[in-house]
Formats: C-alpha cells, sequence, structure tokens
C-alpha cells in the first residue's frame, strides 16, 4: 500500500511516477545549476511544450523547485533547481512504504527567492 509521506510532502506515487519517466531523469541529470526552462529545453533537447509538463511532474512531486530571478527591468524569469540531494524508499516495520527525502541547505537568497516565488503564485 502506497500513503503519504507526511502531511506537507508528496505522495510516493507522485515520486515514483516523475522518476520513472525518461524526460525527468534527464532534466535532473542536467540541473547542476539552476536554469530557465528555456536553457533546459536547449539542453535536454525536450520540446518546450513537454519540458513544461515534465516539469509540472517535478515540482508536484518535491524534486525540483522554482525559483524567480527578481530583474530591474521588471521582467521576472523562473528558474529550476534540484530540490533534492537522495530519494530513499524503505518499506517500514508495518509493511508500508516510506520515502525519506534529503534536501540540500538553502542559502539567504535561495529562501528569499522561494518565498517570492510562493508569493507570485497566491496573486
Amino acid at each position: 500500500m502506497l500513503r503519504d509521506l507526511a502531511d506537507d510532502g508528496p505522495e510516493l506515487q507522485a515520486i515514483l511516477d516523475a522518476l520513472d519517466d525518461p524526460a525527468c531523469r534527464t532534466i535532473i541529470q542536467e540541473l547542476e545549476e539552476p536554469m530557465t526552462a528555456s536553457e533546459l529545453a536547449d539542453e535536454t533537447d525536450i520540446p518546450l511544450s513537454t519540458l513544461y509538463r515534465k516539469i509540472d511532474l517535478l515540482t508536484d512531486a518535491s524534486l525540483l523547485n522554482e525559483l524567480t530571478e527578481i530583474r530591474e527591468d521588471g521582467h521576472h524569469t523562473s528558474r529550476y533547481r534540484v530540490a533534492v540531494e537522495s530519494v530513499n524508499i524503505t518499506l517500514d516495520d508495518d509493511r508500508e512504504f516510506d520515502v525519506n527525502i534529503e534536501r540540500p541547505p538553502q542559502s539567504t537568497d535561495e529562501r528569499l527567492e522561494q518565498l517570492w516565488s510562493e508569493v507570485r503564485k497566491e496573486t
């Protein structure tokens, strides 16, 4: 039986679906540093329309973060970065699957960018 990871975490199935997708794995492998969707499309040879669907899968699974780059000219840009260092799936004593996601530490700038991204989604 698959169960929710935590009240605020993604479901195990969302993580498995994203990691099972070859294009999603390619995106994760290419993201050594934050990139825009256009940069990712160029690097991965994934069409931009497909890439956005894969990014949605990865962000829903909490495997990618969307960061907003604030520019002085008022045109803000979204950049994406890998949000995990490792994903570990285990079978607990009750024979239920559990997942542990280790996340990299965030800098102050990254926390501010993430907060700004969340505010933009609310407006």
